[in-house]
């Protein structure tokens, strides 16, 4: 808590008069992130032309956030802040996999992804990789880059899903000069 006051130029007192101990900050710290979350992505969804400019949205706001995050940030969440990791858990299996249900279901629409395919299946197995993602350092070291491991994600699973068409749209979107540096293609 003193490195904390100390980096926002407060005392330890002023700090305590909006939270009682370090569990209660990273709890709403938590609870500000996830929300802030929910009204970025809620915004990419309604701008968003189709499902792949929705996917690409949803990827770029993620990785912008995982790029300083190191992967021994979410272990420590898990062992010391058990609340938060509820709070953050519940968020990805209701907000996020309900975004990636209502994604896959706007592609096969839009007809951009794979007809053949069943939603909630393909729902199920992205959440299956973000389970692994969660635990990105026991699986693939102390060095893994997570922006690096989610744009892999996201390649495996629009190449999954999207049809030629899908594809065509694809490198459309990500040759946008905003896109560039998801390197998706």
């Amino acid at each position: 808590m003193a490195d904390i006051s100390k980096k926002l130029g407060i005392s330890k007192k002023t700090l305590y008069q909006f939270v009682s101990d370090k569990k209660e900050l990273v709890f709403k710290g938590m609870t500000l992130c996830l929300e802030e979350e929910k009204e970025v992505l809620a915004k990419v969804s309604l701008n968003c032309e189709n499902a792949i400019d929705e996917l690409i949205g949803f990827t770029r706001f993620v990785n912008s956030r995982l790029g300083d995050l190191h992967p021994s940030v979410i272990y420590d969440i898990q062992k010391y802040h058990p609340d938060s990791w509820a709070i953050m858990q519940d968020h990805k299996q209701n907000f996020v996999r309900n975004s990636i249900l209502e994604n896959t279901k706007r592609g096969i629409k839009e007809g951009v992804y794979r007809e053949n395919l069943n939603p909630e299946i393909v729902t199920s197995l992205y959440m299956l990789m973000m389970d692994g993602f969660f635990e990105a350092e026991q699986t693939f070291g102390k060095d893994v880059k997570l922006e690096d491991l989610h744009l892999e994600m996201i390649r495996y699973h629009v190449r999954g899903v999207a049809n030629d068409a899908g594809i065509t749209l694809l490198k459309e979107t990500l040759n946008k000069k905003e896109n560039n540096h998801l390197k998706l293609d």
